[in-house]
């Protein structure tokens, strides 16, 4: 990848992707390394932006119940008014299938999402951290606000427990967005 001050080319940032995503599994198919290429190459592209439009990484351990549940929640309430990352400190191999039902029981599809490492690049594009169990290797960059969510881990949990995590969720999400300017 480039170093320095000039932005990576898309095949070097998707080489670099494929060797990070490498690192935490070996099986990430074609189009998954592709589409968080295209990720980090937003946050990289916000880096040098003036937008207005809020940022924000939901961060948890595994990348594959709350994160993902909160990411889809703020991607569905706030549309195109918000830009949305999720991450793991150590992502897990799929998204958790309960959390997956939970949210479709609410109209939100997370099925096409899978868990991925938190990017140094997406850190530092986002306006708001949102951290929700990863201790202390979530990422710290100054001047970014920085929430902890205390929520259950829905892993191993059945569809009533995730449903609560899911609806607490939704709560957080709602008035993180509200705090945002980013209403319904």
């Amino acid at each position: 990848m480039t170093h320095g001050n000039s932005k990576p080319s898309f095949a070097e940032l998707r080489e670099a992707t494929a060797e990070l995503l490498a690192d935490h599994a070996p099986d990430y198919a074609p189009s998954q390394i592709d589409q968080f290429t295209a990720q980090r190459a937003t946050a990289i592209d916000l880096l040098s932006a003036d937008d207005t439009v809020p940022t924000m990484i939901f961060v948890c351990v595994h990348n594959a119940g709350r994160s993902q549940m909160s990411a889809g929640f703020a991607r569905h309430l706030a549309g195109n008014r918000a830009i949305v990352f999720s991450g793991g400190s150590d992502p897990g191999p799929v998204i958790n299938p309960v959390a997956v039902r939970a949210m479709a029981e609410v109209g939100i599809d997370i099925a096409n999402q899978f868990p991925v490492p938190f990017t140094e690049e997406i850190v530092a594009a986002s306006d708001v951290v949102v951290t929700m169990g990863c201790g202390d290797v979530c990422p710290y960059f100054p001047g970014k606000r920085y929430i902890d969510w205390v929520l259950e881990d829905p892993h191993g949990q059945d569809l009533a427990a995730v449903r609560i995590v899911r609806d607490e969720i939704e709560r957080l999400v709602t008035s993180l967005l509200s705090s945002l300017g980013v209403g319904q």
